[in-house]
């Protein structure tokens, strides 16, 4: 599993242009899952029902992770436009994302070279609107420890940004921490390492 964090969308964003009499209308929004997307763009043909085509592209994890893409054409000749904005989209970097490039046809024929150029460059525009955020992947630990050792655990979770998630003080204080998947091995060892081996850090078993 891949531990290090990715640029997903913060907000949605969207491009609109002419080109010889068709309108293209790009939206692009955050879709964590496969279903955010397909919702996503089941929205957006409803939205824009009046129009000739709503051609679509969706990167539903990390931006590599091709298991996870999806897209079409929705009429248009194939390759032209689900291609071209998947290719944007996989390209840029930023993961959890779809595109629906929205076409209100002119009447002019765009040709499949003028096609591919603007649902591609549509996206590409909107791409360059497009405000983003780091996700994080994270875990939980429970970290176990004497009272002593407390301001030698506080130190090492702000070293590693770990936070606390619950606290329970018994005989011994019983943390539930949350922190980056890959900090876990530093910080166990870093903190294993200054109690002595006093300190106990386990994973949290998903119920």
């Amino acid at each position: 599993m891949n531990d290090q964090p990715y640029l997903v969308p913060a907000a949605s964003a969207t491009f609109e242009e002419e080109i010889k009499k068709s309108v293209f209308i790009t939206q692009l929004a955050h879709t964590p899952s496969v279903d955010a997307a397909k919702a996503f763009i089941d929205q957006v043909k409803v939205q824009h029902a009046a129009a000739r085509h709503n051609c679509w592209a969706f990167v539903a994890g990390r931006s590599e992770d091709s298991m996870k893409w999806g897209f079409s054409d929705d009429g248009e000749p194939s390759g032209t436009a689900g291609k071209p904005i998947l290719a944007q989209l996989s390209g840029s970097g930023v993961g959890e994302i779809s595109a629906v490039v929205t076409r209100y046809s002119g009447g002019i024929k765009l040709g499949t070279g003028g096609l591919v150029k603007a649902y591609g460059g549509g996206v590409q525009q909107a791409l360059k609107l497009l405000q983003t955020i780091e996700k994080k992947i994270t875990t939980k630990l429970n970290l176990a420890l004497d009272y002593g050792f407390m301001p030698i655990a506080q130190s090492v979770m702000a070293q590693f940004e770990a936070v606390e998630v619950e606290a329970q003080y018994s005989d011994q204080v019983l943390l539930v921490l949350e922190i980056e998947l890959r900090h876990v091995d530093a910080f166990t060892q870093s903190i294993v390492n200054k109690s002595g081996a006093k300190a106990i850090v386990t994973p949290v078993k998903d119920n």
